[in-house]
């Protein structure tokens, strides 16, 4: 396995960072995981979990250029990246876990 391990969470973070098409927005990524994974998320829980990802270095993310937002109080917004690094946590873990769903499906059929 990889450097460091890689919680289902935070696979999720990734992967609905993955589905936004030029960088992913907090609130883009919120939305992607209750319309894809059926999990409400807290700001301060997805800020949390940016920190943990960006700490491990499998994100980054830069301030949007342009003028500063009124309704998020004038502070621009935050455009993450998954980087190189996350790409290969997620396909690590993809990896691990295909490995262990290796013949249990009939047993969960049942």
């Amino acid at each position: 396995m990889g450097k460091s391990y890689i919680g289902e969470f935070e696979q999720m973070v990734l992967l609905a960072m993955l589905q936004q098409e030029d960088g992913a927005y907090a609130i883009g990524v919120r939305e992607e995981l209750e319309r894809s994974a059926g999990r409400e998320v807290s700001r301060g829980a997805l800020y949390r979990t940016f920190d943990r990802l960006e700490a491990k270095g499998y994100i980054e993310w830069a301030l949007e250029d342009g003028s500063p937002v009124p309704d998020r109080g004038g502070h621009p917004m935050r455009r993450f990246q998954v980087t190189e690094a996350g790409l290969e946590a997620l396909r690590e873990s993809r990896s691990a876990l295909l490995r262990l769903w290796q013949g249990i499906e009939a047993r969960l059929d049942r």
